[in-house]
């Protein structure tokens, strides 16, 4: 599932391809995604004539600002957007396209049909689900070490399911919450109400570190992510936990191990990480 860095990029560069495009037409193959309204000719009727006037993200969320509303995306496993001219084949698992009056194209890419889009009036969209369900942004002023102290404190859940709970911090997903594990020198399995004062500074400094330099990167191409002018990210060329298993830490050259925790596959150092 693209996290964070890949959601940002992705909304990077379609900002450069879509913003003052006006939408004509609207085809949906897949119902299912359109979550808000239920109504998929009501769908339809909102987005046609509106023009996107800017766009921002939200956690794994790419927002939509268009005239009167706000179209709020989740990529989900495998969600892709790409613009295209109207006359090119249309790719196998495309669900949505949004065709603009320049003849070009908006196309949403699916092929596992998990990604959701809701529709909401501009200005509203962070008072409902799926917004005003999440924590604070990893790079926002709310996102204090006191916040993220007493936030971990309450909890006798391990610090990896914890750092994946997005109504906590918003953003993460299993890649870099490895990494930023790796980076602060913290076990997976550790309890996080254990984590002391300075642990948890640390921790903190390394979720904005990690996200910051993945963002820089342009995100990790794992799987199928590419973003949404088909460059890939780079990211995962710097991968120091995440997908190393079996392989020579960096910092002390130990063999990289992977376990379960909290149902997922979790990748750390067990010398600089220990329990």
């Amino acid at each position: 599932m693209p996290e964070l860095p890949e959601v940002e990029t992705i909304r990077r560069t379609l900002e450069a391809l879509v913003i003052g495009k006006q939408i004509e037409d609207v085809e949906v193959y897949w119902p299912k995604i359109i979550k808000r309204p239920d109504d998929i000719e009501e769908f339809k009727v909102l987005l046609k004539g509106q023009t996107i006037r800017s766009m921002d993200r939200r956690g794994k969320f790419i927002l939509f600002y268009l005239d009167d509303i706000t179209l709020v995306s989740h990529l989900r496993m495998e969600g892709k957007f790409g613009v295209f001219p109207k006359d090119e084949p249309i790719a196998k698992h495309t669900h949505v396209i949004f065709s603009f009056t320049d003849g070009t194209q908006l196309r949403y890419n699916d092929v596992r049909k998990f990604g959701t889009m809701h529709v909401f009036p501009k200005g509203e969209e962070k008072n409902y689900p799926p917004l005003n369900q999440l924590g604070p942004e990893p790079f926002s002023e709310e996102f204090t070490v006191s916040y993220f102290e007493k936030a971990i404190g309450k909890t006798t859940r391990n610090i990896k399911a914890v750092l994946l709970d997005q109504t906590i911090v918003t953003g993460l997903g299993n890649i870099y919450v490895d990494e930023a594990l790796f980076r602060a020198k913290i076990h997976p399995e550790r309890v996080a109400s254990t984590l002391n004062k300075a642990e948890v500074q640390v921790l903190h400094e390394a979720i904005i570190e990690t996200l910051s330099h993945a963002v820089e990167k342009g995100g990790s191409t794992i799987r199928s992510y590419v973003n949404s002018q088909g460059q890939i990210g780079m990211f995962q060329l710097e991968l120091n936990a995440y997908a190393q298993e079996g392989k020579p830490c960096k910092s002390c050259g130990t063999i990289i191990e992977k376990i379960k925790v909290s149902g997922r596959g979790t990748h750390f150092c067990p010398d600089c990480q220990k329990l």
